[in-house]
């Protein structure tokens, strides 16, 4: 199997009975006949040095601002796609961006929105381009830099091919052209953008799709402890595994454990602005209580998601969105983090 720059590869779906064409150099692919996801053969890990990661330099008309508080939101809807079009990915984005830079002080030229609605093409959610943007977030951050990644739409599991998963699996987002390009990996993300964070970099990533609890290879899990009833840090490290976490910086992961059947939360008719169960959950805790903790915020998300019914966020984009989609699947929202820390006293902020 050619994994260098060659031509195509055409793989068996693991699930189904369809063919896929890989695209040269990627390790999983996704089936466009059941959107599952099928690791290329004779494509493992690169030898050890060479970066799982290109690193792919931003054109000019990339564009994004170098402030200390820098973000990338990325949602997609996969229109047209297998029929799984998404209902809340897009809307996501806005009432993100909306948070951050009217609660949290963002800078608007440092919040970089790759959507599969836009019209430059370099700010379409393809593979290519979220790598772009992965590298652009992190890329020359200092001590004190606050960053914010955000990912709404689809997410898969693939076989781990090197032992470093307590399940056994590797978990993945899809760009909008996965079907073709492939998912990028957890150890990709990993490496992207956790991995580069220096001493006083803190990075928060909030991501709404199916099998992402652990999508950046985060060394810690929060649970809840079975003899104390409280939450506490679960080690996921295996003797296998390298080391994933930061050159000294801080990561924490807001995601949602699924099984990743879509299930809405709320019937109303369409057409109907619609969000996210786990993105509606994490705003509205903080517009709740803007000076929470970690333990706090997470708990608030669960009953959130746990009651249902209609969106009442605040703001603009969020007054116009009257339905929560879980198109994810998502059952309850989980954290996890680069390192153990008291998470019902930690203040959170981004």
């Amino acid at each position: 199997m050619n994994c260098g720059r060659g031509p195509a590869a055409t793989v068996r779906c693991r699930h189904c009975p369809a063919n896929i064409t890989a695209a040269p150099g990627a390790r999983a692919v996704q089936c466009m006949q059941c959107t599952r996801v099928t690791r290329v053969p004779g494509c493992g890990r690169p030898r050890p040095g060479m970066p799982l990661v290109p690193r792919l330099q931003p054109s000019p008309s990339f564009g994004g601002g170098c402030g200390k508080k820098r973000a990338v939101l990325i949602g997609i809807k996969y229109a047209g796609r297998c029929g799984s079009e998404l209902k809340g990915p897009i809307n996501d984005v806005k009432c993100m961006r909306y948070l951050l830079t009217e609660r949290f002080g963002f800078p608007n030229d440092c919040v970089l929105i790759l959507t599969d609605e836009e019209t430059n093409k370099c700010r379409l959610p393809t593979k290519n381009n979220i790598r772009m943007a992965m590298h652009w977030l992190v890329q020359g951050c200092s001590s004190g830099d606050s960053l914010v990644f955000q990912f709404s739409g689809m997410g898969a599991q693939v076989p781990d091919d090197d032992g470093d998963e307590c399940d056994g699996m590797d978990e993945a987002i899809c760009p909008m052209d996965s079907f073709h390009q492939g998912p990028i990996l957890d150890d990709e993300i990993n490496e992207a953008i956790v991995r580069p964070l220096v001493q006083g970099v803190k990075l928060h990533a909030i991501v709404d799709a199916c099998h992402s609890a652990t999508v950046l290879d985060l060394p810690y899990q929060c649970v809840m402890s079975k003899t104390t009833g409280c939450l506490t840090w679960a080690d996921q490290r295996t003797t296998a595994g390298a080391c994933k976490g930061p050159s000294g910086g801080k990561a924490v992961l807001i995601s949602g454990s699924s099984n990743g059947k879509s299930r809405p939360t709320n019937m109303l008719p369409e057409p109907c602005a619609t969000i996210g169960a786990m993105t509606h959950s994490f705003i509205k805790a903080l517009e709740c209580e803007p000076r929470t903790t970690y333990g706090r915020l997470l708990s608030s998300m669960k009953n959130t998601m746990r009651q249902g019914g209609a969106c009442n966020l605040q703001g603009p984009v969020g007054s116009s969105i009257r339905k929560v989609a879980n198109f994810s699947g998502v059952e309850e929202p989980h954290m996890s983090s680069a390192e153990r820390f008291d998470i019902d006293r930690t203040p959170f902020c981004m």
